[in-house]
C-alpha cells in the first residue's frame, strides 16, 4: 500500500487557520467569531478556509483535537499501570491542561475560557475513559467489558472532576490536592479489584 503524502502548503494553510482561530479565541467569544474574521487573520480567502474545512465548528473541532487533546494523549497514553503514581500524573497533567488552557484563553477574555472548556470537557473525559479503560483491561481481563467501561467512565468523570474542582475552589497545590483526594480513588480502584 502506497503512502500518500500531504502537500506542505496543505499543512501550512491548516495550521494557518487554526492559529487565527485561537488568536481570536483570545478577543472574541466564540459565537461572535465570523469566518471574515478568521480568513482575514490568517491572511486567506473564503474559498481558501472552505478547501479546508466545512465551517466555524469544524476549524474549532479541529484546533481542540490537534492542538490540546493531542498533547493530553500523549501525556497520558504512556501509563502501563493504574495504581498511585499513574493517578497522580494523570490529575498533574490536567491540572496542568487547565492553567496552560486558562493561561491562554483568558487572557484578554474570560468568556473564551468558559465557551472552549464547555467543549473540550466532554472530549478530554472521552479520551480518559479510553486510557482507563485501557489500563482496567490490562489488570482485571477476567471482568466483564461493561464493567470495565463503566469503571473508566467513573474513573475519568471523577479524575476530571476534581481537576476542574482544584483549579476553580482550592487554594491547595496540586500535590496537596492529589494527596487528599488519593485515597479516596485508591479505595474505588482496590474495590473495583475485588
Amino acid at each position: 500500500m502506497q503512502d500518500t503524502k500531504v502537500d506542505p502548503r496543505i499543512t501550512r494553510t491548516r495550521r494557518l487557520l487554526m492559529d487565527a482561530f485561537l488568536k481570536l479565541t483570545i478577543k472574541k467569544d466564540f459565537k461572535d467569531i465570523t469566518i471574515k474574521d478568521i480568513t482575514d487573520e490568517a491572511t486567506v480567502n473564503r474559498a481558501t478556509f472552505y478547501s479546508h474545512f466545512q465551517d466555524k465548528y469544524d476549524l474549532m473541532d479541529a484546533a481542540i483535537t490537534e492542538d490540546i487533546l493531542e498533547n493530553i494523549v500523549d501525556n497520558l497514553s504512556h501509563y502501563n499501570q493504574l495504581n498511585e503514581e499513574s493517578i497522580v500524573k494523570i490529575f498533574v497533567t490536567l491540572t496542568q491542561f487547565h492553567t496552560n488552557l486558562t493561561t491562554q484563553l483568558n487572557t484578554q477574555c474570560r468568556r473564551s475560557y468558559a465557551s472552549f472548556s464547555s467543549i473540550i470537557e466532554p472530549k478530554v473525559k472521552k479520551e480518559l475513559e479510553k486510557v482507563f479503560y485501557s489500563l482496567l483491561l490490562k489488570q482485571q481481563s477476567k471482568l466483564d467489558s461493561e464493567a470495565l467501561k463503566i469503571g473508566a467512565a467513573v474513573l475519568s468523570w471523577g479524575i476530571y472532576g476534581a481537576s476542574v474542582d482544584w483549579k476553580h475552589n482550592s487554594s491547595l497545590s496540586v500535590e496537596q490536592y492529589i494527596k487528599i483526594a488519593l485515597p479516596f480513588i485508591v479505595t474505588e480502584i482496590n474495590h473495583f479489584k475485588g
